[in-house]
């Protein structure tokens, strides 16, 4: 049986941990030489060796560094038919007792990052006339959470430039999307209570991030002719 991404590299930010590392081992299994781009040199070169990719270490917050990410994919994975923006972070909790140095950093991750590491790679899908961006979202992004504000406001800014190009870039074969999950288990809830993290387990409002990986390997492997702009996916437990 022919595998879905057979012959095609993907390239995911944020890929030594969480939904990148299992959208990475899913795309492997695919069939897909994958670039692992992460900033934690240590744990994206273990990520990889474990799976068989290439780790690129990359700090997605220095301009010179994401300036070098696009080279060094082409030199070490051999080519780029798919880059996966998922990097991100998150903050959540009352605006009044938040941090504002906490959100800028996020939301320089969240959008100014996944903003500047699209267009770097925009040239070399336009130059061979075909590619595929995904972004990492969240629910957030269509949904006001009222416990994140400023991560609400990052998703939304997500949402805003996944629409808007994709429309410049399909005319050059490129395909733009967005992966819109509810709650997943990963780091970037490390600041939930743990009172609150543990009835969310408990009540089955959290999901694993293979449930990701496997709508983001849906959404690779749709025929040319279509695009998944948005998927949105949920826990049943989770009421929007």
């Amino acid at each position: 049986m022919t595998k879905g991404l057979d012959g095609q590299v993907v390239a995911i930010t944020g890929a030594a941990s969480g939904i990148g590392l299992a959208c990475a081992k899913a795309c492997v299994a695919a069939g897909a030489t994958v670039a692992l781009v992460d900033r934690d040199e240590t744990a994206v070169t273990k990520a990889a060796e474990g799976m068989g990719a290439v780790p690129i270490v990359t700090d997605l917050l220095d301009k010179g560094s994401v300036a070098e990410m696009l080279p060094q994919i082409l030199d070490r994975a051999g080519g780029l038919d798919v880059f996966h923006a998922n990097a991100g972070a998150y903050v959540g909790g009352d605006i009044l007792d938040g941090d504002p140095d906490q959100w800028d950093r996020m939301l320089n991750l969240n959008i100014n990052a996944a903003f500047r590491s699209i267009q770097a790679v925009l040239p070399h899908m336009k130059a061979q006339g075909r590619g595929d961006v995904i972004l990492t979202s969240s629910v957030a992004g269509v949904v006001p959470v009222v416990w994140e504000p400023i991560y609400t406001a990052s998703k939304h800014a997500v949402q805003a430039f996944t629409h808007t190009v994709r429309r410049q870039v399909a005319q050059h074969g490129i395909r733009v999307g967005a992966i819109l999950p509810g709650p997943v288990v990963t780091a970037l809830l490390d600041d939930w209570p743990k009172a609150k993290m543990e009835e969310a387990l408990a009540n089955g409002s959290l999901m694993q991030p293979e449930e990701v990986a496997d709508c983001v390997l849906f959404m690779l492997t749709r025929p040319r002719n279509v695009t998944i702009r948005d998927l949105v996916l949920l826990p049943n437990a989770v009421d929007l």
